[in-house]
């Protein structure tokens, strides 16, 4: 495991094919010990590690009810913006409504990237029947004065319109 760990980290990129070839192959253990370090990573003090550890927990679905604890923890006490729009983004690999509240109070973040992050994740974590508050606020993103934010966030609003 440790191995695994060191490849990704040494692939600084956040969108590398290393990084993300380690995070498939974890993703298909979904194992505890996948699980305990990815817990172990978003602990850390180094932005890297933290990244890393939540891009893995938000592929680790059998794990859903003990990542959202951290997933939530970590939402509301990051400060690095690409930490916070991988959480975003884990959020919405998840699929778990019970992150909505984090979501939402994310999504009037000052940094595009994360906002981008809410517009993506709301859409799948406005739960059946979707949450009033969630929809106004996905709709709300799609007048984000962001293009990028605003047309995910459109699509968002048009995929729950059209079900």
């Amino acid at each position: 495991m440790r191995d695994l760990i060191r490849a990704a980290l040494s692939d600084t990129d956040p969108d590398g094919p290393l990084r993300w070839h380690v995070i498939c192959l974890l993703r298909q253990r979904a194992d505890l010990e996948s699980f305990i370090e990815a817990r172990r990573l978003c602990a850390a003090d180094n932005v890297a590690e933290r990244l890393l550890g939540v891009d893995i927990m938000g592929m680790l679905r059998p794990f859903v009810d003990r990542t959202l604890p951290v997933l939530r923890y970590l939402a509301a006490s990051e400060d690095d913006a690409m930490v916070l729009y991988s959480i975003l983004i884990a959020f919405g690999h998840l699929a778990d409504p019970r992150s909505l509240p984090s979501v939402i109070d994310l999504a009037c973040h000052d940094d595009a990237r994360v906002r981008y992050g809410a517009a993506y994740a709301l859409q799948h974590v406005l739960g059946d029947p979707p949450d009033r508050a969630g929809l106004e606020m996905l709709r709300t993103l799609a007048a984000d004065a962001d293009a990028d934010v605003a047309d995910w966030a459109s699509l968002g609003v048009s995929l729950r319109a059209a079900e």
